[in-house]
């Protein structure tokens, strides 16, 4: 389970974005963003780039709904001559986060988009 320490010790104060940010970003492999997929089958290796969306205090929790913006990768069969062995996409998903107030565990939900 992941967990978001320095978010938890910024709650209440201007740095908490900011703390949300960079520890969702230093803990990318733990966000569902193979299942976010809607274009390629892989998730490349790069950054993500992370959107707060909506934030709600509830009685042992911190509520976030947060954007992420990272990217794909659609594999070619590798073929003598097939000009896309490897395309990078663009992706996007929401997740939500529930961070629990005693200890910075946080449950991370992948929140359904709605169809085109």
């Amino acid at each position: 389970m992941m967990r978001l320490e320095q978010a938890l010790h910024a709650w209440g104060t201007a740095d908490f974005e900011n703390a949300l940010k960079q520890e969702l970003a230093q803990q990318a492999e733990q966000l569902p963003l193979l299942q976010g997929l809607s274009t390629g089958n892989y998730v490349a290796d790069g950054p993500i780039t992370v959107t707060i969306n909506s934030v709600a205090e509830l009685d042992n929790a911190i509520r976030v709904k947060a954007g992420i913006f990272y990217q794909s990768v659609t594999s070619g069969c590798s073929c003598a001559g097939d000009p896309t062995t490897a395309s990078e996409n663009a992706e996007y998903c929401e997740v939500q986060l529930d961070i629990d107030k005693a200890t910075a565990a946080t449950a991370v939900t992948l929140v359904a988009q709605p169809a085109d």
